[in-house]
């Protein structure tokens, strides 16, 4: 008997369909987990800020929980803290003096999933214009604006008797960062007038506002050491917690 069945010929339109379509959900699929792996990869938590705002003393009670003679570091300190949900997290203690602090925020940058912005609450007012001016710096740089790790804004020293709360230096921030942002634009412009957006930090048409930036910033309260032996940093774990 003889199969009169006639056998389908498949057009070559269809095997470059095909092949397309697999290519594209191997590319995909790739995509998706250099994307985690990169997430992965990025643990770091970095302790940022201005001098005697009270980085490492901050770094040792979350540490080493206690308290250490402190001084102006000049190299940064680097430890792993386990969060109370078990998590793992590398904290870098930056140093604030302004000749170090580029070079080493550069270097750990890339893997930094998190930053804390430590503020003395008690001198912020004199303060203003170098604290905002670093925040700004790191704000716009173009690693942190394409990775969009979170923000912590610490408002250090609560126990001061003139220290300002934490709802008070986000208005003082947001007000001294509009000022600054609206300065560096005009310079940048008066440099090469094709350049409008290069310092563009929110929406340039409203008031600097921290929740039109493209990261989660969160304000919290602190002091790492109390003359009385007492310290409050839970605002900042609770926060680590969450990066995990």
């Amino acid at each position: 008997m003889v199969d009169k069945r006639v056998p389908v010929k498949m057009e070559g339109t269809d095997f470059t369909q095909i092949f397309i379509a697999v290519f594209v959900v191997v590319i995909t699929l790739v995509i998706i987990a250099l994307y985690k792996r990169s997430k992965s990869s990025r643990r770091g938590i970095l302790l940022t800020g201005l001098c005697d705002s009270g980085k490492t003393l901050i770094f040792s009670q979350l540490i080493h929980n206690k308290n250490v003679q402190t001084h102006t570091s000049i190299k940064e300190n680097i430890a792993n803290y386990i969060s109370s949900n078990n998590g793992v997290l590398k904290v870098v203690d930056i140093p604030g003096h302004e000749r170090l602090r580029n070079k080493f925020f550069d270097q750990h940058k890339e893997v930094t999933k998190g930053i804390v912005y430590v503020v003395d609450s008690s001198t912020l007012t004199q303060d203003i214009r170098d604290a905002a001016e670093f925040l700004y710096n790191i704000l716009i740089d173009p690693v942190i604006q394409k990775n969009r790790p979170n923000l912590l804004i610490l408002c250090n020293k609560q126990d001061q008797t003139f220290a300002k709360g934490g709802s008070a230096i986000k208005s003082i921030f947001e007000k001294e960062l509009n000022t600054l942002r609206i300065t560096k634009s005009s310079q940048l412009e008066s440099v090469d007038p094709n350049v409008k957006n290069a310092a563009k930090l929110g929406n340039s048409n409203e008031d600097f506002d921290f929740a039109a930036l493209p990261m989660k910033v969160d304000i919290a309260e602190s002091y790492a050491f109390h003359k009385n032996g007492m310290v409050d940093i839970e605002g900042l774990k609770k926060w680590l917690a969450r990066q995990v």
